[in-house]
């Protein structure tokens, strides 16, 4: 039904009974394909500019599979979040081509080689050794979407001369992810000596009253600086939207 519709629509590009940017608007509305568990959408990069990302947590090996295949008949590239251990090895046997990173999580298939799409560096820092889960996520995330992507660990406030230490790097970014954990105070201070976007991401690093990432990002909330604020542990959505800065 979907081809039907396609080819129809480029038929009457050619014999001019529409216009080429009329088709495109059209493009941008196109079907889904339903996996009956799961409503593909192969589509969206017409519409966002970026493909859908899978979230794998709370879905079955089997459901994965599926939604990998279809995607990887249609040509797109897949990156999965959330998949843990056992079904990313899965996932690496039944998709020879993919990657599976255990640190963040993801499995990614890419068709060819990463192509740079953005127009300066993404910055990924984490506060913690503990943060790094987080922060990977972020970081294979930007990579993928095509990124030039650098990553600076473990230069959180209970040693911030390890941060001043590396004023050259965060100098050189464009964007800056900044994840953290415990009280959640490192966003504010790269906030506070960069003129770029800083995106904080709270971890859910921490003893009890850290309340699973709460404090974390109650802190950033609250933050002097100007800092952008993404979902406990969300380091995905930071990378997506850091992309999106990039490409302006």
């Amino acid at each position: 039904m979907m081809d039907e519709k396609i080819i129809k629509l480029l038929m009457a590009v050619e014999e001019g009974k529409i216009t080429a940017e009329k088709a495109y608007g059209a493009f941008q509305d196109m079907p889904y394909e339903d996996l009956r568990h799961t409503k593909v959408d192969h589509h969206r990069m017409v519409r966002k500019g970026l493909q859908e990302v899978i979230f794998g947590e709370g879905k079955s090996l089997n459901q994965i599979i599926d939604i990998v295949t279809s995607m990887r008949k249609k040509k797109e590239d897949v990156l999965i979040t959330r998949v843990n251990d056992a079904f990313g090895k899965a996932l690496r046997k039944k998709f020879p081509v993919g990657v599976y990173n255990e640190t963040s999580r993801c499995f990614y298939t890419k068709r060819k080689a990463i192509k740079k799409e953005g127009k300066g560096m993404i910055l990924v820092i984490s506060a913690g050794t503990s943060d790094i889960p987080v922060a990977e996520e972020a970081y294979v995330t930007s990579v993928f979407f095509g990124n030039e992507t650098e990553k600076l660990y473990d230069v959180g406030v209970a040693g911030i001369h390890r941060l001043f230490g590396n004023l050259d790097v965060l100098k050189k970014a464009k964007v800056i992810i900044v994840t953290a954990g415990m009280e959640g105070a490192l966003p504010s201070i790269v906030a506070g000596i960069v003129g770029v976007p800083v995106l904080a991401v709270p971890t859910s690093i921490g003893y009890g009253a850290s309340f699973g990432g709460l404090t974390a990002l109650l802190a950033m909330l609250n933050s002097c600086s100007t800092v952008s604020v993404f979902n406990i542990d969300n380091g995905f959505g930071a990378a997506y939207f850091a992309t999106l800065i990039n490409r302006l």
